[in-house]
């Protein structure tokens, strides 16, 4: 018997009182979610000819933790017959509770077995899933998805058989993804897995986009736009790349006041027809204007645990590509980012996709190829700088100098306490660089928070070893005083602060986990491992253990 559900249920916003669901379903139908003898339900809403609903569950209690089932047009959909998993639960925050977050990016879709590991590695995602299902691990109070969800740009065989059933993969944009219906498959590639599919059942998620959501190197520069719209394909693509991610990412991450100031919920939820509303010219023509207008939407979002605040900044559509005015935050985004570092907060962490503190050798690197391209060395170095920037993708934080010296003065300003009381740790979460690390701030001689950065890169998708070592010299190695020569010979301006790698690096596949204590925050590393040949059923085994005291003069120690 074929379910009705394409892929979900997934279980996105949850808060005190209230939690989303989302589904995909085989065609129109009203979706209803039973828990604790009530029921809530919803009609679907169509994008390009595929179905979707956001049942939101309110008035619930604080702290329960309730097993759910649901059903579609009356009939069981979830959980499936015959499962050997344990029941999806929707999980409530209460008050005093402490954050349990678990976080990762950069996560292919191919089989798991033997093929799929030995090219891929074991994911780390769903060896967690496995231990969690087996009551060897802890579930997460949410999972923060930092970036490389899908990879548009890069498919695999089953996403390229699926592509050739559909057109003819020799014309543009050849074995990349073309259109929404080509997305709407790469996601269920991504997230149908049993195993996965429990998971993101039972845990609370949250997202932001990376470049490969979309393209390699999406808005690195003015001139890679350019390149791009001069193609025959780009503009199908951001359109189906954005119009996607809203439906799939992006809606579930808000919150029920957030979804209310969302213009396309905003019809979703006053239709009031018989027949199912389709959103098709909708999500287009909102996902045209992101392109072009990125001001007319914000991906970013502030979410608060108690005295912890999570900020979850888009460093991609965000950008200003203005040769003349370039900056990695327009100044409606940068504002935005501002008012949201305020003191008062035992913890400030900040998420965001590329790693703010990247190694000190290759900040300087970026910050030089900028310098360059923006022509600190005459025309014919610019031209050679933009080559570099988009081949070997300098385009971090630190590719962008005037706004990554903004933010460092502002998270200085927290951290030293001038935006009110100044919170332990003011912790950047991050990906995308494929190997894991954790960065601190010298700030020994400065009272205050601790600035750190904790890097979780890739859940599935490592580094084949030989450019395992080309980063460890661009990162620690000669790049370091190779690249500070470089950054002063252009001119580029010192950091406010330096910084130095305290932890790692580390290469393996992983999903890291932060755990809120009353003496420490602890961050640890897992990873996947494969035992006696069962490529199915990996354990999950802890790379690092990382404490970080109270105490923000305190050191941070290995557990």
């Amino acid at each position: 018997m074929t379910s009705p559900l394409i892929l979900g249920p997934m279980l996105r916003h949850v808060d005190e009182t209230s939690a989303t669901i989302w589904v995909e379903t085989e065609g129109a139908a009203t979706v209803r979610v039973r828990a604790d003898g009530r029921g809530w339900q919803a009609r679907t809403f169509a994008v390009h000819d595929h179905h979707y609903a956001l049942v939101e569950l309110d008035g619930l209690e604080p702290g329960s933790v309730l097993p759910y089932e649901v059903d579609v047009d009356g009939e069981p959909a979830w959980p499936e017959p015959d499962s050997e998993l344990p029941a999806s639960v929707v999980a409530t925050w209460e008050q005093g509770r402490r954050l349990r977050l678990a976080y990762g990016s950069c996560r292919t879709s191919v089989p798991h077995d033997l093929e799929g590991n030995l090219t891929h590695g074991v994911d780390a995602m769903r060896a967690f899933a496995l231990a969690l299902a087996a009551g060897y691990a802890e579930r997460p109070d949410l999972m923060m998805f930092l970036g490389d969800q899908v990879y548009a740009d890069i498919t695999s065989d089953e996403m390229q058989e699926f592509i050739r059933n559909k057109r003819d993969i020799d014309e543009e944009p050849g074995e990349e993804l073309k259109d929404y219906e080509e997305y709407a498959h790469l996601y269920r590639l991504a997230w149908s897995d049993p195993a996965n599919r429990w998971l993101l059942s039972t845990v609370p998620t949250a997202m932001i986009f990376d470049d490969h959501d979309v393209r390699d190197d999406w808005n690195a520069s003015h001139d890679w736009k350019q390149k791009m719209e001069a193609t025959s394909w780009w503009h199908g693509r951001i359109v189906a790349g954005l119009g996607s991610y809203w439906v799939y990412q992006h809606l579930g991450n808000l919150t029920p006041e957030e979804r209310a100031d969302d213009e396309l919920w905003e019809r979703i939820a006053r239709h009031d027809g018989d027949e199912e509303l389709d959103l098709t010219d909708d999500v287009d023509a909102f996902a045209d204007r992101a392109d072009q207008e990125p001001t007319s939407v914000r991906w970013s979002y502030t979410r608060d645990f108690d005295d912890i605040r999570l900020v979850v900044v888009d460093s991609r559509a965000a950008r200003r590509l203005d040769p003349d005015d370039r900056a990695l935050l327009d100044p409606d985004e940068l504002d935005w980012f501002d008012a949201q570092l305020r003191g008062g907060f035992r913890h400030v962490l900040i998420a965001t996709s590329l790693p703010f503190l990247l190694p000190m050798g290759l900040h300087n690197v970026e910050a030089w190829d900028e310098a360059i391209s923006q022509g600190a060395w005459g025309r014919r170095a610019a031209g050679v700088g933009e080559v570099l920037r988009q081949a070997v993708d300098l385009e971090h934080w630190a590719a962008w100098e005037d706004t990554f010296q903004k933010v460092a003065r502002m998270v200085g300003e927290l951290a030293a306490g001038e935006r009110g009381p100044a919170p332990q740790n003011v912790l950047f979460l991050a990906g995308d660089v494929h190997y894991s690390y954790l960065a601190q701030v010298d700030r020994d001689d400065v009272p205050g928070s601790r600035i750190l950065q904790a890097v979780c890169s890739p859940i599935r998708n490592p580094l084949p070893r030989v450019m395992r070592w080309f980063s460890v010299v661009m990162s620690y190695g000669a790049a370091t005083p190779i690249g500070r020569l470089a950054a002063r010979s252009a001119k580029v301006p010192d950091a406010p602060f330096r910084w130095r790698t305290v932890k790692g690096p580390w290469f393996a596949n992983n999903l890291a986990m932060l755990v809120d204590r009353p003496d420490e925050l602890r961050l640890t590393w897992h990873t996947g491992v494969v035992d006696d040949g069962d490529q199915r059923h990996p354990h999950l085994e802890q790379v690092a253990d990382v404490r970080v005291p109270a105490d923000p003069r305190a050191r941070v120690t290995s557990g």
